[in-house]
């Protein structure tokens, strides 16, 4: 069994199905389509933001009108049905009701706990244990605070954080944003000298201590000359004191920072900038090098100092306080939408209240049945046990009024499933309220198309357009293209509005690399290629003679249009420079100067979008005939 909640077109049937609010009325019928007046002008103020000049509402109605017959059309040809249709649609639909799909109770919450977390700094040892060594981490913490262990000797002994657990678990300054939530929350729920649940940070499990927590200092900006490295010799690390010491002299004589930095630095990421770091905040960088940064006035220089990277002297720049609420909001925001687990908090508070609104449930009773079954199937869920479930008529879910039964509930439960009675009933649980949850996501997603005009009219501009643009394709644009004959014919037909000022040179030009192999493609193609042939043919004929040995372009160009086409058909000399280092030499096949255009291909842009035209007023001749339009007059009349 595969647990795959809601058919894409059951989805997509229930969000066409929605129904406006009364304060919505309806402006006219289309088919069978109903168009709210809100979708009208919606529509037409967004069509008049990208005119030159406004229409006038009388003026926007036909053009309306004809959009819709369109979109009439193409949900006559099955278009909105199709399984790549349903995909786009929904994805889009989906995306778009996210950020309306959660409690704003909640959620405000949420922003106010991570903007509590930017007001604070707070200086953290941990202890990080691989993530599957969850009896070891209970084991640890237990020891920890009870006092027969201590913090430090656990850290140096099992932290994978080898800098950290060198330290006796010492991390540093963890400020908002810079680390998983998991492990932020952790940190900053936990009070000084206190000791932290086992956290999973997703890299891992933690056992965080809080060592100091105090008002959060913001922002610095510095800049810094590095001597030395990593893995360095004792020697060569004197040898790099005594440099870094040299320069620290120069600099307190006067000497320019940034010149310094780019003459001395061995950060190559800076040196180039004067040592320039930007901004930076609380825990970006090592510790070692972070208390000394924040712990600089502005303007000031500090002393030589080491870190695992080398020698240091950090100039402070600049500092900025921390950002207020209303500067963060939406950043916080972001950062939440960002993050699944953290975003799931709002949507399931948003949820639950759906479902409660809805008096839906999952039905405790059957899942005691369900118990009761797998315990007479010993245990397991065996074929015996699913086609037991798959015929049960046992209310499983409720929600709406309408009931789930376990036999519809049996098609979404997966296929791998746990050993033992109250494991199997417990699964089956969390699947009904998977279920539930799924069932009250589609019906959120309804109401809110039918309470929010924005996002209704944002749908359906974006669902009638797919539309729109597959329908067009069929009957005009790829027709158009496509039908050769039909071109040829309306060229013929309206000849006379084809026409050019002075004579164009039309000809197919083969290019080659030699003169030798010039010479062999005109003879073939003067020998070989009939004038049934049509010219767009050529070059793939000449392809598959010569391969790629010779190129072959179809020109129609004006006198003064290119230097080629110049000397080939108007008599001027042949251009000095040739027109490519690979393509030197070149001659014509099929030329001529014409006065006027002799066929379509003559003007193909052109006549492709007169074509184009024709078809598509012609379309919609045909569907004014077919497909009835009813205004109501009255609600236009209201429109603005």
């Amino acid at each position: 069994m595969k647990k795959r909640f809601l058919a894409a077109g059951a989805l997509c049937a229930a969000i066409l199905a929605i129904t406006a609010k009364p304060s919505d009325p309806v402006l006219m019928k289309v088919g069978g389509d109903e168009v709210r007046l809100s979708e009208f002008e919606y529509l037409y103020h967004k069509n008049n933001t990208q005119q030159a000049e406004p229409q006038s509402i009388e003026q926007y109605v036909d053009m309306f009108v004809n959009f819709k017959l369109k979109v009439a059309a193409a949900e006559k040809a099955g278009l909105d049905t199709t399984v790549a249709f349903e995909s786009e649609y929904l994805k889009f639909r989906n995306d778009l009701a996210e950020p309306y799909l959660r409690d704003a109770e909640v959620e405000e919450a949420q922003i106010l706990d991570a903007y509590g977390h930017t007001q604070r700094d707070v200086l953290v040892s941990h202890i990080m244990l691989p993530r599957d060594a969850h009896a070891l981490a209970d084991s640890l913490r237990s020891g920890i605070l009870d006092g027969t262990i201590k913090y430090e000797d656990a850290a140096r002994r099992h932290s994978i954080d080898k800098p950290s657990a060198a330290r006796g678990g010492l991390m540093g300054t963890v400020s908002a944003g810079r680390f998983p939530w998991a492990f932020e929350k952790a940190a900053y729920d936990t009070e000084v000298g206190g000791i932290s649940p086992v956290v999973n940070s997703g890299f891992g499990l933690h056992i965080i201590r809080v060592e100091k927590s105090e008002p959060s200092r913001g922002e610095v900006h510095a800049a810094h000359i590095l001597r030395g490295g990593r893995g360095m010799s004792d020697s060569a690390i004197m040898a790099e004191k005594a440099v870094i010491d040299s320069i620290y002299a120069e600099l307190r004589a006067g000497a320019d920072f940034a010149d310094m930095a780019r003459r001395h630095s061995q950060d190559p990421g800076t040196a180039q900038r004067g040592g320039d770091l930007g901004y930076f905040g609380h825990g970006r960088m090592v510790h070692e090098f972070d208390s000394v940064a924040f712990a600089l006035p502005d303007s000031s220089l500090s002393e030589p100092f080491r870190t695992a990277f080398g020698w240091h002297i950090i100039r402070r720049l600049d500092s900025n306080k921390p950002a207020g609420l209303d500067e963060q909001r939406e950043a916080i925001r972001k950062a939440i939408a960002e993050d699944a687990s953290r975003s799931a908090v709002a949507t399931d508070a948003y949820l639950d209240k759906v479902i409660a609104r809805y008096n839906g449930r999952v039905d405790m009773g059957t899942i005691s049945a369900v118990q009761q079954m797998a315990a007479r199937h010993g245990g397991v869920m065996d074929s015996a046990m699913v086609a037991e479930l798959a015929a049960s008529k046992l209310t499983a879910v409720t929600f709406n009024g309408k009931n789930t039964t376990l036999a519809e509930l049996a098609a979404y439960i997966p296929s791998v499933s746990p050993q033992g009675a109250e494991n199997i009933a417990e699964f089956v649980r969390n699947t009904a309220s998977d279920y539930l949850k799924t069932l009250a996501l589609e019906q959120a997603r309804a109401d809110l198309a039918a309470d929010n005009a924005d996002y209704r009219n944002l749908i359906n501009e974006y669902r009638d357009g797919i539309l729109l643009f597959e329908i067009s394709n069929r009957e005009v644009w790829d027709k158009a293209t496509a039908d050769t004959t039909g071109l040829e014919q309306y060229f013929r037909d309206h000849r006379d509005k084809y026409r050019w000022e002075t004579p164009r040179y039309k000809a197919i030009i083969i290019f080659a690399p030699n003169d030798s192999l010039l010479e062999a493609a005109t003879r073939y193609a003067a020998d070989s290629i009939s004038a049934s042939i049509p010219s767009s043919r050529v070059a793939a004929v000449m392809a598959d003679r010569f391969g790629r040995n010779v190129k072959v372009e179809r020109v129609i160009a004006a006198k003064g249009d290119n230097p080629i086409t110049d000397y080939l058909g108007f008599g001027a000399e042949r251009p000095a420079k040739p027109a490519s280092q690979r393509w030197p030499v070149y001659a014509p096949f099929r030329a001529k100067v014409l006065d006027q255009p002799e066929e379509a291909a003559d003007l193909r842009a052109a006549v492709v979008a007169d074509y184009q035209a024709s078809l598509e007023k012609a379309w919609l001749e045909r569907l004014r005939k077919e497909i009835p339009v009813k205004i109501n007059r009255k609600v236009l009349r209201s429109a603005k």
